[in-house]
């Protein structure tokens, strides 16, 4: 498992979502990044340097520091699309080849290169700022019928990454709550969110989702 690449995101208008600029226009970059826990969400700062979130409401934050996709997922969905896909294309930090991103555990974390360790937190919630920059008419409920929603990854260890790096899974938690699981109970499959609760990495916004959804 390695790195194909590190992406920064460009400032882009946003039109598709009432707000002035949207960072999800990502580009690999070369070189070392730096990688450190950004706080809580509402500023729009996110795990790497020279990245940040403008949707400082929904994106952003420690739960939501980095960004992972499958270099294999984006093959799929080129196919399926009729159109190359570029790494970051999907607004992700991290475009990962042989690692099972969205059959990752909620907990289980991952050193990359040397130094950094990353947590994996919760599955991406597709957006209209997603649908727009793809400009694919229906594409929030394809994606989600998919449930490839690749992950966020909170910082435990900072440091620097770059292209190539490593990728090697240093624990995992003892549940069965993977990404996609989790993003199927948070979007189609109600009757899976008790099952999120084993997860105690899962981000306290969304376990507080889970006891709404089924309480009573």
């Amino acid at each position: 498992m390695k790195l194909l690449s590190v992406n920064i995101g460009r400032p882009r208008p946003n039109p598709w979502k009432g707000l002035s600029l949207t960072g999800i226009d990502k580009q690999p970059v070369d070189g070392p990044v730096a990688v450190a826990a950004p706080g809580p969400k509402g500023t729009g700062a996110v795990g790497l340097a020279g990245d940040r979130a403008y949707d400082v409401q929904h994106h952003g934050g420690g739960d939501q520091a980095v960004y992972a996709y499958a270099r294999e997922d984006l093959d799929g969905w080129a196919a399926e699309l009729g159109r190359p896909l570029a790494n970051g294309v999907f607004g992700e930090n991290l475009t990962t080849l042989g690692a099972d991103v969205n059959g990752a555990l909620i907990g289980e974390r991952w050193r990359i290169g040397p130094d950094v360790v990353l947590e994996v937190s919760c599955p991406r919630v597709p957006c209209s700022t997603f649908q727009g920059w793809l400009r694919r008419d229906g594409w929030i409920k394809r994606f989600t019928q998919a449930a490839l929603p690749g992950a966020y990854l909170r910082v435990i260890e900072p440091g620097d990454i770059r292209t190539d790096d490593p990728v090697e899974i240093v624990y995992r938690p003892d549940h069965d709550v993977t990404v996609a699981l989790a993003f199927r109970a948070m979007t189609l499959d109600a009757e899976l969110l008790p099952w999120l609760l084993a997860a105690d990495a899962l981000p306290e916004e969304s376990k507080e989702l889970v006891r709404r959804r089924t309480s009573g």
